[in-house]
């Protein structure tokens, strides 16, 4: 595991701090000043409590907390499962078309590109050109149109449709509100 090795730790508690000399803050956030390392962990331990260092004021001196260290890591993974939960996680889901598809097919996958942007999902919708349909762009970029007209009260475009070798992609997201 990475939190047993060594050189890859960044969070030095007690006699792991490197430094001589601490600046020790106190538990309700007063400053106790410049100390020797070993009184101020002689000091964490009268209290009950670790000291924690939070950073570096120069090369030879450490900036230290006396603290609970068990309860400040439980704090930090209890903020961090919080911060993940409210998250909104975007997916990109992917329509695909053809130059000639047909209009119930175009229905077809409108309604399900629809459903997508309904659940919050960016779309990407992909013309396929076949064969020589590659010379005739402005059909695809037609079908793409029509297709776009049938969500438009829905999804506003992010990125136009562009071709990427034989697809003509474009990316809509859903409308706020």
């Amino acid at each position: 595991m990475a939190e047993n090795n060594k050189s890859a730790k960044t969070e030095f508690v007690n006699k792991e701090i490197r430094a001589r000399q601490v600046l020790v803050i106190n538990e309700d956030g007063t400053k106790l000043g410049p100390i020797n390392k070993f009184e101020a962990i002689k000091m964490a331990e009268e209290q009950g409590l670790d000291l924690f260092q939070v950073g570096m004021q120069d090369n030879q001196t450490a900036i230290a907390k006396i603290l609970d260290f068990g309860k400040y890591k439980y704090e930090q993974k209890r903020k961090q499962r919080e911060n993940k939960k409210n998250q909104v996680k975007v997916e990109n889901k992917e329509i695909r078309l053809t130059v000639g598809i047909g209009d119930h097919d175009m229905d077809t996958k409108a309604r399900k590109a629809r459903e997508f942007l309904e659940e919050g999902d960016r779309v990407k919708i992909s013309l396929k050109f076949k064969g020589r349909e590659i010379a005739y762009q402005e059909f695809g970029k037609q079908t793409l149109d029509k297709f776009f007209e049938k969500i438009e009260d829905i999804a506003k475009v992010e990125k136009e449709a562009k071709l990427n070798t034989r697809f003509l992609d474009m990316y809509v997201v859903p409308k706020k509100g």
